[in-house]
């Protein structure tokens, strides 16, 4: 399963060899494999890399199980390097043959589908999922003291109480708080250990109130939804809501974190949009946030010299006199560049907004 360790490792890659990089749909429900076979033919065509296109085809043949949504290939023959991740999301068919790994799309895959914790929780206890590229597990859940209900009327029998119901009704709002308590403890270890980043919660309203009530502000704060669901749900309808949610919410993010930038930038604070805004900054290594729109590629140049990059086609590098290679995207360049000094990256969904500022924005460190 490809996970930020992956995606490092990508970044790391360097060299004089071109690498070829291969994203390619295979979902069942939309073909079989012949046809995603004849598709990744036709897309080899364009690439001059026979000993990658025969690595990849051998993969294809012999190793690919067809059983997942997507498949992302890296292959770079020269330096004996080849990666294969089979995917649970659906990835759009791409390929890139060039210096740099292409890295847009995993990014904005682990940034769509990666780091959900999904809690269901009850009176007594608690089950705990981890959600990543598409992917659900679960792990050890919690169960605390069983919860008492009670008729109304007739003395109390629990010790240390007095009769009435007053006294059971006290008793059992007792065992529910420290199971309320147990659960959110136990669920802040689950959220440690699978480097949770986003967190969604399933019960009726009251638990799930009373659940958020318990946790700390920091985790808290990671909450992104919540939903209706039973203790005894099944796996595939755990599966089904994290995703529709996870959707939903993501797109709304996105929408606001665009917004964000073009203010701030507007403002004159540290954010900037625009390619001929943006790309001095990347080269500055003062990107904390590159902004992005989904699937934009866009050309541009790269220096051989100092390697700063390059939305026009100047005589030479306006920085230090060097020659000026073309880069087909210079977008994904940037991306590596930001994601190797640190930064982050967010894909987002193009809309008039993003378009209307060329389809790229950054809040930078200072």
């Amino acid at each position: 399963m490809f996970d930020e360790n992956d995606l490092r490792e990508l970044l790391e890659f360097s060299g004089t060899d071109p690498i070829l990089s291969i994203y390619l749909n295979t979902d069942p429900t939309m073909g079989n494999a012949d046809a995603y076979r004849l598709r990744l033919r036709t897309m080899l065509k364009s690439v001059n890399a026979p000993k990658d296109v025969e690595a990849v085809e051998l993969y294809m043949q012999h190793q690919y199980d067809w059983s997942g949504i997507g498949v992302v290939i890296f292959s770079c023959a020269a330096q004996k390097f080849f990666r294969a991740y089979p995917l649970e999301v659906p990835v759009r068919d791409h390929i890139h043959f060039g210096d740099l790994p292409s890295v847009q799309p995993l990014t904005d895959l682990l940034d769509s589908y990666g780091g959900y914790g999904v809690v269901l929780v009850d009176k007594q206890g608690a089950r705990y999922f981890s959600f990543h590229m598409g992917q659900l597990h679960e792990q050890e859940g919690m169960l605390g003291d069983p919860v008492r209900h009670t008729k109304r009327g007739g003395a109390s029998t629990i010790p240390g109480h007095r009769g009435g119901v007053a006294g059971r009704t006290r008793y059992t709002e007792e065992v529910i708080e420290r199971n309320m308590k147990d659960a959110v403890e136990a669920a802040i270890q689950f959220f440690e250990e699978n480097r949770i980043r986003r967190i969604l919660i399933g019960g009726t309203d009251d638990n799930i109130a009373h659940f958020r009530s318990e946790m700390p502000k920091a985790w808290k704060s990671l909450v992104i939804g919540d939903f209706p669901m039973e203790m005894i749900a099944s796996h595939a309808e755990v599966l089904q809501k994290a995703m529709q949610i996870g959707r939903v919410v993501e797109r709304q993010r996105e929408e606001k974190l665009v917004e964000s930038a073009i203010t701030a930038a507007a403002k004159g604070l540290n954010a900037v949009v625009g390619l001929q805004n943006v790309i001095p900054s990347v080269n500055e290594k003062r990107v904390q946030t590159l902004i992005t729109g989904r699937g934009l590629q866009i050309p541009g140049h790269r220096c051989v010299s100092c390697h700063a990059l390059l939305p026009a086609n100047n005589q030479a590098c306006p920085l230090c006199g060097g020659t000026l290679e073309p880069l087909e995207d210079i977008l994904n360049a940037a991306i590596n560049q930001v994601l190797r000094d640190g930064g982050d990256v967010q894909i987002v969904e193009v809309n008039d907004q993003l378009e209307q500022i060329g389809g790229v924005a950054a809040f930078l460190r200072y």
